[in-house]
């Protein structure tokens, strides 16, 4: 397999602001080529890895993270279409369960860079549902041996690390999707029809809520030290990021300070409810309107959080996108812990937003989701429905489902880039997603270069485009 170096600007990939504590971990025990200051990034064809399946063979994946998500979701879809397993992984040993039922002879590991060391040769793909700051390490470890990988939302925890995987996907040409399994569904190809139908005319401005976070943020941690319990690999569970000692909290519904579930509200760990429910409720937008990166983002209400280590309570982001061709620009504005836009006056009479939704204004109307993008949305007031029926179909509607369209592309029934959340996709989406979660930390009016990734005239939100990673945890190509 032999490795070319290929200039991937424009839009260059800032390796100049990566921070590291030591010296990065390149990738090169797959003969991969280090990539050079200026952001060259490697290119391989598919071919020089694509196995070719045989009627009696069947696609082995290989999970980093057992379970959580992997367990609702990932194990059984996937093992339902048939694949095998030879080794997972996931640093608390109790969560082992699904995959050591479903596959008895796979083998079980905390660490997954252990996992990809003696196993890389047995399976061909790879599914990523830790918490938010492994999923770039893993994702990248797995694309460097070859792998398709299927990596949970949001896609990264930094903007840096999206970057990296937009380039490496059109590089690498690998099967790739995120986890916002909604947009297989009807109801939300169907909110795109309705958006690019012009039955709104032309978007001004979108609104988007969710009722996260339903976990511990915005509170105080406990101080002191607790004893790790035996199931759990705790430096492993910290991986990338700056090692803190292990809390336990029972009195916590969902059981523990970080883990399984509060780590989404830890700026070192998670992306609060912005990274957790975006990549859900602002998909239709996203996708209807092709916006690229949005150039001005303003925490609008809740209180920039500062160095804290938890994302707010609440919040309202906007997102400011430029024109584009014949397209005017647009504003997209995201709500949670509870704001909302206000109530449009069309709605019928006692009938409230919902405590998560989408609100969409354009010159010629307004239409309404409730509840998140697998529900239909629909014109205001509502006789328009009546007038104008929905509109023609202009997204093709998904006949496998999320998960299948990565299993066919993966076994080579369907292209590389038919799964429609490709990294291609997602890795700008997600982008977009954590510029909002800078917004959060620091207030203010944000404008943003995506060709150079950074901030006008605020070198502490340039800072935070990308992170320091823990000895033997910073992989990069």
């Amino acid at each position: 397999m032999q490795a070319i170096i290929k200039d991937a600007s424009p839009p260059l990939s800032p390796i100049t602001h990566v921070r590291t504590m030591t010296q990065p971990t390149h990738l090169s025990r797959r003969r991969f080529l280090a990539a050079s200051a200026a952001g060259s990034v490697l290119s391989m064809n598919a071919s020089s890895y694509a196995r070719i399946y045989g009627a009696s063979e069947r696609l082995n994946v290989a999970f980093v993270a057992a379970g959580g998500i992997a367990t609702a979701q990932h194990i059984g879809q996937i093992a339902g279409l048939g694949a095998g397993c030879p080794a997972y992984a996931d640093a608390d040993s109790n969560r082992w369960g699904a995959a050591a039922k479903r596959w008895p002879d796979a083998k079980g590991y905390t660490d997954y860079r252990q996992m990809f060391d003696k196993h890389h040769k047995e399976f061909d793909a790879v599914m990523v549902g830790t918490p938010d700051h492994h999923h770039y390490p893993a994702t990248i470890l797995a694309m460097s041996h070859g792998k398709h990988v299927y990596t949970q939302k949001p896609l990264t925890h930094t903007v840096w690390e999206s970057r990296q995987l937009t380039i490496a996907q059109k590089n690498m040409k690998l099967a790739t999707q995120m986890g916002n399994q909604g947009h297989a569904t009807d109801s939300l190809r169907g909110t795109i029809d309705y958006l690019r139908s012009g039955a709104i005319g032309d978007l001004i401005e979108a609104h988007v809520w969710s009722d996260r976070p339903w976990w511990r943020q915005g509170k105080p941690i406990p101080e002191g030290e607790q004893e790790v319990p035996d199931h759990l690999d705790w430096d492993t569970w910290i991986g990338p990021a700056q090692m803190r000692p292990f809390h336990h909290d029972p009195s916590d519904k969902w059981g523990g300070v970080y883990h399984p579930f509060n780590w989404r509200g830890f700026w070192d760990f998670g992306c609060g409810a912005l990274g957790d429910m975006a990549c859900h409720q602002l998909d239709p937008v996203y996708w209807a309107m092709e916006p690229g990166y949005p150039t001005e983002i303003e925490l609008m209400d809740g209180g920039a959080f500062g160095d804290a280590p938890m994302f707010g309570p609440n919040s309202t982001v906007r997102f400011s996108f430029p024109a584009k061709g014949d397209r005017p620009g647009f504003e997209v504005y995201w709500h949670d812990g509870g704001n909302k836009p206000e109530r449009p006056e069309e709605l019928a009479e006692g009938e409230k937003l919902t405590n998560q939704g989408g609100l969409y204004i354009g010159t010629k109307g307004k239409m309404y989701a409730a509840g998140d993008p697998r529900n239909w949305p629909k014109l205001l007031p509502e006789e328009r429905n009546k007038e104008q029926g929905r509109p023609e179909q202009q997204i093709e509607r998904s006949a496998e489902g999320h998960h299948k369209e990565w299993y066919l592309a993966c076994v080579g029934e369907k292209p590389h880039d038919f799964p429609k959340s490709n990294f291609s996709y997602a890795g700008p989406f997600t982008e977009m997603l954590l510029l909002g979660c800078i917004a959060q930390r620091l207030g203010g009016k944000l404008r943003y270069d995506p060709e150079t990734m950074t901030f006008a005239d605020r070198a502490d939100a340039t800072a935070l485009i990308t992170k320091e990673y823990r000895e033997g945890w910073d992989f990069r190509l």
